[in-house]
């Protein structure tokens, strides 16, 4: 009986192989739902919510996310997949696919068990006499535990004997139990292949300067994998020239200066990249300009309404003309700050052919819209705090918390500012901005899946081109990373002492599940496909990957398929340590009620 059953009658406890099988079973489940995604000719899945909403996708993060997931070790899994993707935006059902192939691979060697005939001939030869010696050419992977009564002074010590698969017999020769590697050893030499592949990737990155050029490879190779490929094309040149404009030489990139924003409109192939900013509602008032050029814009977060008091007080009167007086103290209030505006606006703009806008985050009152209305200025109010920021870097300027300053220095300038009505939504588009260091990327489409997919796209580019500027380097995709790493611990296998070197054979056979599943998903023979990129690998040394519309070897390097380092290094560290920390569960226990509770 389990010890914790001792403790708590209630428990429920799976143990040793059980355990393993258990967690190995659930790795292999969440594989094979996500397999069929990998890769620019993966398959689509489609969500339906308890509602009946339906979301299209093939990128596993959101897979990972919107499914309900109920085993606790398929869960566990999924949590750090999806932390992958949180760290370096891609590789989520790369990390799952590897994670279960690992603990595939394991289980062939841990789960191992001779043959009741097998272990008899040999517990026979063993009583013949002729000892032990001659088990090697029986079996590359066997040690004997024999009961005292039957030792025997001739035999070959067990410690000299590779120690693989270990068993207890009965003196008539019946088997009473048989297992084969222990999951310690397998660990080992996962931890081992891990130094060496992480070695491996550092020799084969290659180092460029980040021009547009490899930028648009590196974005096309990450869109192509989410979305078909002639939208991909479109959204590369879109996802590059944003981050191209936002970056800032000695800065890190602020992704959150890319506003996605989304409009359902047109097809999806019209997604473009606005260089200034589109904001989801218009003016609040009908006598404001449509359409403004050649326009100064102040960005504020000022109130320009009526406020109540931050503490509660109030005011007494004892008669009409005092209300009057209170009333009118409490617009006067109001009206000077507009007032300021103004005098800024008339100072500025004396020739009349300039506009200016008044972006405010706070409320505008009526009264205030009008008064500017007459004035010729267009007021946006209640704008967004994310826009605020986004504003100063788009069009320049200062954001300013109080009106009591103001300067022309504070205001910043935009070559066209215009209104876009659609239906009973109103945008505004604030463009032609100088040197712009806050973009817009408008996605549009005909129907609201189609808009979600195309943003979980887009931002997966924005995070592989962030990377690979971060990285300053890249490395070949199509798979030929993972062949190389496999091909290079195939050969680091003989460098390892003892029986972990089949943890390194187990390791190099679970990386190669990345180009098995890209040949699979593109309709090519898996195995057929592998060996000729693994003897073209063999004959010329070069990184070769697989041409997904040919099936042959290609060179990712000339082809422009280029994957993330960093993503590749973050993987092969989490794959190792989730593989590594379930085959040591050798117990799970579902407590049940506490016995400490009152």
């Amino acid at each position: 009986m389990a010890a914790v059953k001792a403790l708590n009658p209630r428990a429920e406890v799976a143990r040793a192989q059980a355990a393993l099988s258990v967690n190995i079973c659930a790795a292999r489940g969440l594989q094979d739902v996500l397999r069929t995604n990998l890769g620019p000719k993966g398959t689509m899945k489609m969500l339906v919510s308890g509602a009946g909403d339906i979301k299209l996708t093939k990128d596993g993060n959101v897979l990972l996310h919107e499914m309900q997931i109920q085993h606790p070790t398929a869960s566990l899994i999924a949590k750090v997949a999806t932390a992958q993707d949180d760290i370096t935006g891609d590789g989520t059902t790369s990390n799952v696919l590897i994670i279960g192939e690992l603990l595939k691979q394991a289980d062939l060697y841990i789960s191992e068990v001779l043959g009741s005939h097998t272990l008899r001939s040999l517990h026979s030869l063993y009583l013949s006499g002729r000892g032990l010696s001659q088990l090697d050419g029986v079996s590359s992977c066997l040690v004997l535990h024999v009961p005292e009564s039957e030792a025997r002074a001739d035999t070959v010590e067990k410690s000299k004997l590779p120690e693989v698969a270990w068993g207890t017999f009965s003196t008539d020769s019946t088997v009473e139990r048989a297992w084969g590697l222990h999951p310690r050893i397998i660990t080992e030499g996962f931890e081992a292949a891990k130094v060496k592949a992480l070695e491996v990737l550092e020799e084969i990155k290659i180092e460029k300067e980040m021009t547009r050029e490899i930028l648009l490879d590196v974005a096309r190779t990450s869109l192509r994998t989410k979305v078909h490929a002639e939208l991909a094309d479109v959204l590369t040149e879109a996802v590059v020239d944003s981050l191209l404009a936002i970056r800032r030489p000695g800065f890190p990139i602020d992704l959150f200066m890319v506003e996605i924003m989304e409009m359902k409109h047109k097809s999806e192939t019209d997604t473009t990249l606005i260089r200034g900013l589109v904001l989801d509602h218009g003016a609040r008032h009908p006598d404001m300009k449509k359409r403004v050029e050649d326009a100064f814009i102040l960005t504020c977060n000022v109130s320009l309404e009526y406020e109540k008091t931050e503490v509660n007080s109030g005011f007494f009167y004892k008669t009409a003309e005092e209300r009057e007086k209170l009333v009118k103290a409490e617009r006067q209030f109001v009206e000077d700050r507009v007032n300021k505006i103004i005098k800024l606006k008339r100072k500025v703009c004396d020739d009349g052919n300039k506009g200016f806008i008044v972006l405010n985050q706070k409320g505008i009152d009526p009264f205030s819209l009008d008064v500017l209305a007459k004035e010729g200025i267009v007021a946006l109010r209640r704008a967004k705090r994310r826009n605020m920021e986004r504003l100063t870097l788009a069009c320049g300027g200062i954001a300013m918390n109080s009106l009591d300053d103001l300067t022309p220095d504070c205001l910043g300038h935009a070559g066209l500012v215009y209104e876009y009505a659609l239906g009973e939504e109103k945008f505004t588009f604030i463009e032609k901005c100088d040197n712009p260091r806050s973009v817009t990327l408008l996605v549009k489409g005909p129907n609201k899946h189609t808009l979600t997919q195309i943003k979980d796209a887009i931002r997966d580019g924005l995070r592989a081109v962030k990377n690979a500027l971060d990285d300053h380097c890249v490395v070949p995709g199509a798979g030929a990373v993972e062949v190389a790493i496999s091909e290079a611990l195939v050969k680091h296998k003989s460098n390892i002492k003892g029986r972990a070197r089949l943890g390194v054979q187990a390791f190099a056979d679970a990386l190669l599940i990345i180009p098995k599943v890209l040949a699979q998903n593109s309709g090519f023979d898996l195995q057929e496909t592998l060996v000729k990129i693994q003897a073209e690998h063999a004959e010329t040394g070069r990184l070769f990957g697989i041409d997904l519309n040919t099936g042959a070897p290609i060179l990712p390097a000339e082809s422009g398929i280029w994957d993330n380092y960093c993503v590749k290094k973050q993987l092969l560290h989490s794959c190792t340590v989730i593989a590594t920390n379930i085959l040591l569960v050798d117990e799970i226990m579902r407590a049940g009620m506490s016995s400490l509770k009152g």
